[in-house]
């Protein structure tokens, strides 16, 4: 299992921001153990810009990215999901499509940056928030020994880990 590379498919509503930067902030840090996905409920069809100029900033790259349904993840021929990441309230509540393989899953809440009214700083602001609380997130779940745990300590760590980055949310 040390050798595997293990698709992590991250789910949001709009498929603009969070689930966005989370795959993008995975592939870089996952260093091709992981290859991550993203998707939405409700896929916007566009990504947010800010989203896109955080991540660029961050030197990452925004090839390819793009607002996507999870109904692509769904249907024969798609890739086998190991892991499931829920970012975003509404997408936790939305009934999923059933995912081939039966992956482990966990809700990994973030307030969603898109939604900020006010000044572009604040926008930004907020941007940077979710950012930094899915890069804490994703580093405890690389960090973990998948090949070690059995399913359901691995759940629970998974569990723990969304709730990462979050202690000084309102």
């Amino acid at each position: 299992m040390a050798d595997k590379t293990f698709n992590v498919l991250f789910l949001c509503t709009g498929n603009s921001a969070r689930s966005i930067m989370a795959e993008t902030l995975l592939n870089a840090m996952g260093k091709g153990r992981f290859k991550a996905f993203s998707a939405g409920s409700h896929a916007a069809g566009k990504v947010n810009p800010v989203a896109l100029e955080l991540i660029a900033k961050n030197r990452l790259s925004t090839e390819g990215l793009r607002s996507k349904n999870w109904d692509e993840f769904a249907v024969a021929g798609a890739p086998e999901m190991q892991f499931v990441f829920t970012v975003c309230d509404q997408a936790a509540g939305d009934v999923c499509p059933v995912w081939p393989g039966q992956p482990m899953s966990a809700h990994w809440g973030v307030n969603d940056p898109a939604a900020v009214e006010g000044t572009d700083a604040d926008k930004r602001r907020a941007f940077f928030r979710a950012y930094t609380e899915l890069s804490a997130r994703i580093n405890l779940f690389i960090n973990l020994p998948l090949d070690k745990l059995d399913r359901l300590v691995l759940k629970k760590r998974l569990e723990e880990s969304g709730r990462a980055g979050s202690e000084s949310r309102v």
